[in-house]
């Protein structure tokens, strides 16, 4: 069997990791294409190095541009690699502007699509993932839920029940292999000179915050706030870095620990040693969530919504510091219920044997 495999974005490199090492087990031929969405070496190479992926078999050097001026170059270079790989399937994963482009340039090729992470749903269409991910669900023909409710979705939606198989989330199996290395390698507070249990993580790169300078501001408020009890740790996106200088909002960062980006074991010894975690990413809610710290979700709504119910995560629009500040201070020490609602670590291994099932 070969698989193409399209990835552009940090989460996607962290979730192909898992499934790429399931597919050598299985001595599976895997071609991945890295369609550039994330060309900073800091948001890109140091992922593949540190992760074990495979290099890509090929680069294609899309990003820096709009959402249709990206998404329609990847398609046009996505169809030019599967037509000259010929794969019996596309693999993506997610729902950025890269997944988009694969899901489309495969179904014109009338090659079979497996989308990981099928089913999530905002109900936002104002968000660019919630079109990309709708759009390659409705592609798919192989479609990987995490959940039991990603699942109801789709079928509420009237997809096939045959081609839905919920496999749990692969960033469960990536938190708990990498979460035992970071262990062993002894990395997280103490290697930025913080305690554990004693700071606020906090990241912030969405469109729908960073764009906004009402929105941007609050949340540079807020964590200023709380930076006055706890310090506050932000790991600097471009697009947020960007953002804040043309809104002319660098003052709002002088109580905060600032850095670059950081590498995913970095992160993941950071998140288990949090007090908090303030975030707007998809990702790092459940990463909270597997490190039972609690988090706050800068955000109007969440895919995660039984984060939410189960008491682990706190929904916090982000419309003025104070409110922000407040409910991140408030969190500290609270814990929701137990759960298991991801599977038990096993996702990538059904994800690849579910391929070669099909295939045969």
């Amino acid at each position: 069997m070969k698989v193409a495999t399209i990835v552009g974005a940090r989460p996607q490199f962290i979730k192909a990791s898992v499934v790429s090492a399931a597919f050598a087990r299985h001595g599976v031929d895997e071609r991945i294409i890295h369609t550039g969405q994330h060309f900073d070496a800091n948001m890109s190479d140091v992922f593949f190095d540190e992760l074990q992926i495979p290099r890509p078999h090929l680069h294609l050097g899309i990003g820096g541009g709009t959402h249709g001026q990206n998404t329609g170059r990847m398609i046009e270079a996505i169809e030019a690699a599967l037509t000259e790989m010929a794969p019996d399937w596309v693999l993506v994963y997610g729902d950025t502007d890269s997944t988009l482009a694969a899901a489309i340039a495969a179904s014109k090729l009338h090659i079979p699509l497996a989308h990981v992470e099928a089913g999530l749903r905002s109900f936002n269409k104002r968000m660019p993932e919630e079109i990309n991910r709708i759009l390659t669900d409705h592609c798919a023909s192989l479609l990987f839920t995490p959940t039991a409710a990603a699942t109801q979705t789709l079928l509420t939606e009237g997809m096939r029940p045959e081609g839905i198989v919920e496999c749990g989330d692969v960033m469960l199996d990536a938190a708990l292999h990498f979460g035992a290395r970071v262990a062993e390698l002894g990395q997280g507070a103490a290697r930025h000179g913080l305690v554990p249990g004693g700071y606020v993580l906090a990241t912030v790169h969405r469109q729908e915050n960073t764009d906004d300078t009402a929105r941007l501001s609050a949340i540079l408020d807020g964590l200023g706030q709380v930076a006055q009890t706890l310090p506050v740790l932000l790991p600097m996106h471009p697009r947020t870095r960007a953002r804040i200088k043309v809104a002319h909002l660098f003052d709002k960062l002088e109580r905060l620990c600032l850095t670059e980006p950081l590498g995913y074991l970095d992160m993941v010894g950071l998140e288990r040693d949090a007090a908090v975690i303030a975030t707007d990413s998809g990702g790092m809610q459940k990463e909270a969530f597997f490190h039972k710290v609690p988090c706050i979700t800068l955000r109007d709504e969440t895919e995660w919504s039984e984060l939410i119910t189960a008491g682990w995560n706190t929904l916090v629009p982000p419309q003025n510091g104070p409110m922000i500040a407040a409910a991140i201070l408030a969190a500290r020490g609270r814990f929701g219920e137990d759960m298991a609602p991801y599977g038990t670590g096993d996702a990538a291994e059904m994800v690849v044997r579910s391929l070669l099932d099909a295939t045969r």
